[in-house]
C-alpha cells in the first residue's frame, strides 16, 4: 500500500523517474552519480518513499540541476498541465514538506516564468546540507523574509536575518540552518546559467 498523502510525492516521483530515464540511466547508474542506494530510488520513484530534503538535493546534483528546478519540473506537470501566467492563489499552491526535518517548500512561479522562486519555512533546529553539484548551472538569492537563517557557503558562515539577502556565487557545499527557536522563512529565487 502506497503511503502518499500528497498528490506532489507522487509527481515528484514521476520528475524523477522521468530525468533518469531521459538520460538513459539505469537505477544503479543515477545511484552511483548521486550516492543514494538504488533500493531507496525504487522506493521513490514507486511512490512508496517521500525523499527527503538531502536526498532531493543528491538527486538534483546528480541530474545537474538545483532542487528547486527538480521540484519545479515536478509541481509544473500537475495533472498532466503546466499552468501560465495568471493568478496563482495560495491556498491552491502544492506545499512540499521535507519527513526528515519538517522544511516546507511551496513554488511561487509557474514553469513558464524565467526565474524560479520558491518560498521555504525551515523550522527551529532544521539543518538541510546540500552537495555543491545541486548548484551547478544556476544564480541564486536567498532572501530571509522572518526569523534568522545560518547559512553556510563552502567555508564561510553567515548569519541572515530577516531581510537580509545573499547572492550565491560558484557553486559550494552549502547548509541552510536555523539555530533558533522558532521558524525562519526566506525566498530563493533562481535562474538558470548554462543548460547541462
Amino acid at each position: 500500500m502506497s503511503n502518499i498523502v500528497d498528490p506532489l510525492v507522487e509527481q515528484i516521483a514521476a520528475r524523477i523517474r522521468t530525468e533518469r530515464e531521459r538520460r538513459r540511466w539505469t537505477l544503479a547508474q543515477l545511484a552511483d552519480a548521486s550516492g543514494v542506494s538504488q533500493a531507496m530510488i525504487s522506493r521513490i520513484e514507486r511512490g512508496e518513499s517521500n525523499p527527503t530534503a538531502v536526498v532531493l538535493g543528491k538527486l538534483s546534483a546528480a541530474f545537474q540541476l538545483s532542487v528547486v528546478s527538480l521540484l519545479a519540473l515536478a509541481e509544473g506537470t500537475q495533472d498532466g498541465i503546466e499552468a501560465g501566467a495568471g493568478v496563482r492563489r495560495g491556498a491552491g499552491t502544492a506545499e512540499w514538506r521535507d519527513p526528515a526535518t519538517g522544511y516546507r517548500r511551496r513554488q511561487i512561479t509557474g514553469p513558464h516564468f524565467p526565474a524560479e522562486i520558491a518560498e521555504i519555512r525551515l523550522p527551529a533546529g532544521a539543518r538541510v546540507p546540500y552537495p555543491a553539484a545541486a548548484f551547478a548551472f544556476v544564480r541564486q538569492v536567498v532572501w530571509v523574509l522572518d526569523g534568522r537563517l545560518t547559512f553556510q557557503d563552502g567555508d564561510s558562515v553567515h548569519e541572515l536575518g530577516a531581510g537580509d539577502t545573499i547572492e550565491l556565487g560558484e557553486p559550494a557545499e552549502r547548509v541552510f540552518a536555523n539555530t533558533t527557536d522558532t521558524e525562519c522563512r526566506y525566498a530563493v529565487v533562481l535562474t538558470r546559467g548554462t543548460t547541462p
